[in-house]
């Protein structure tokens, strides 16, 4: 899934910004010089069940607000943890700097058979550098905690990711998948389309803008009998653009609901511009959170500019319709690696600083919670740039977007590379 993340991920989008401050997130402990880092639990239970009211289909957020009961800057030195440390790493857009697994907080604590369905998928289309370590993954996929954490001491060795020129501290967004309303068919209050790709989407490039899709006799000609369903609030749609995928309750014609989802299948290749980024410059302040939100309220007050507001965001995301099972359903869309994401344990990276498929020590810490935990690099999105930059895949729902719209703080990472 190549979502655009502004709400959560980005950094033209209005939720991140790559103008957005860092700030060292824990003491750093001086084994061998060494820095520390943390990781949490995940408590995303099942998604959606088929068939559900939108209302009640919201997935909880994974991760904990409380802060962990241990120290991050006093991890506990392990005894078997002791070998000489290899040499630096150097990557296109990062430098990954070995260290201690004692310097990851929370790596005690965290649960890690929580992760391990994440690891499992990776291992669907896993990279040359982790298939070999694939057999022993799905057999560890009943042990125990400590079991899996010895056996990651044994096999992997923990690297500090830093920007070439230096500094570990990064920015950490989330992004989430949308649950919404839909009707199969135009009606009255589901007026605005859902489109797949029109069958010129390659011939001309860039497509036509957003404007232009609303307005031109021809980008409407092309899209007509495209429709995949129709939806109500065009803020709301605006967001699915931006997610690049979502599930939605649809009304079919004979009156049946259905659960589906819709995945990314393309763009008009027109540039990304942030509507709240746009609502800014017309003096409007800054937007609270969730923006989504804040923008509808800010619409309702102003429904004639409501067209003018969508229209400065010239990028237009196509979807595709894809069946949505109760296995489906307990986890997210297809990410970059071409693995269903996880809940709470996939993020999105730069794949030129984090190869796909990578098991990631992830560390946290501010007013959206507090995060320690294994995740896995298994998405990419346009403003995830840079070594320490990762979004943080939250899961479904309202709880999840609401989740979403609060994450922007610090972050720090660390890959564990094969031995």
């Amino acid at each position: 899934m190549v979502h655009q993340t502004m709400n959560t991920s980005s950094s033209n989008a209005p939720r991140a910004s790559s103008k957005s401050k860092t700030m060292t997130l824990f003491p750093i402990a001086n084994h061998n010089r060494q820095p520390v880092m943390r990781a949490a639990s995940l408590r995303t239970a099942l998604i959606i069940a088929t068939g559900v009211l939108l209302a009640s289909c919201a997935m909880p957020p994974a991760p904990p607000t409380s802060a962990p009961t241990s120290d991050p800057g006093l991890s506990t030195v392990r005894p078997d943890d002791g070998a000489a440390l290899p040499a630096p790493l150097v990557r296109s857009k990062s430098r990954w700097v070995p260290v201690r697994w004692a310097e990851l907080p929370g790596f005690e604590e965290d649960a890690l058979f929580e992760a391990w369905n994440a690891w499992l998928k990776s291992c669907e289309r896993p990279g040359v550098t982790f298939a070999s370590l694939c057999a022993e993954v799905r057999r560890l996929s009943i042990a125990s905690g400590e079991e899996q954490r010895r056996w990651m001491l044994s096999r992997l060795q923990p690297y500090r990711v830093e920007a070439l020129a230096g500094g570990a501290d990064g920015l950490l967004t989330s992004y989430y998948e949308p649950l919404l309303k839909a009707s199969r068919q135009q009606a009255p209050g589901f007026e605005v389309p859902l489109y797949q790709p029109p069958a010129s989407l390659g011939s001309r490039k860039p497509w036509y803008t957003r404007q232009e899709i609303d307005t031109s006799a021809e980008a409407r000609a092309a899209l007509k009998g495209r429709e995949i369903a129709w939806l109500a609030d065009p803020v709301e749609v605006m967001s699915l653009h931006i997610q690049g995928s979502g599930r939605l309750s649809v009304t079919e014609p004979d009156g049946s609901q259905r659960l589906i989802r819709v995945a990314y299948a393309g763009t008009n290749d027109q540039p990304f511009r942030s509507v709240v980024q746009w609502l800014q410059e017309q003096g409007e302040g800054r937007m609270a959170t969730p923006w989504v939100e804040s923008t509808r309220a800010w619409a309702a007050r102003n429904p004639q500019r409501v067209q003018q507001m969508l229209w400065s965001n010239p990028r237009y995301t196509f979807f595709q319709e894809q069946p949505l099972s109760d296995l489906d359903a307990t986890f997210g869309p297809r990410g970059a690696q071409g693995v269903a994401l996880t809940p709470g344990r996939s993020i999105a990276v730069d794949p030129g600083s984090i190869p796909y498929g990578t098991p990631v020590w992830l560390a946290s810490r501010g007013p959206a919670g507090t995060l320690q935990k294994l995740v896995f690099a298994q998405d990419t999105g346009s403003a995830i740039v840079g070594a320490v930059r990762a979004d943080y895949f939250a899961g479904t729902g309202a709880e999840a977007g609401l989740f979403a719209s609060r994450m922007n703080q610090p972050l720090r990472l660390w890959v564990l590379w094969p031995k």
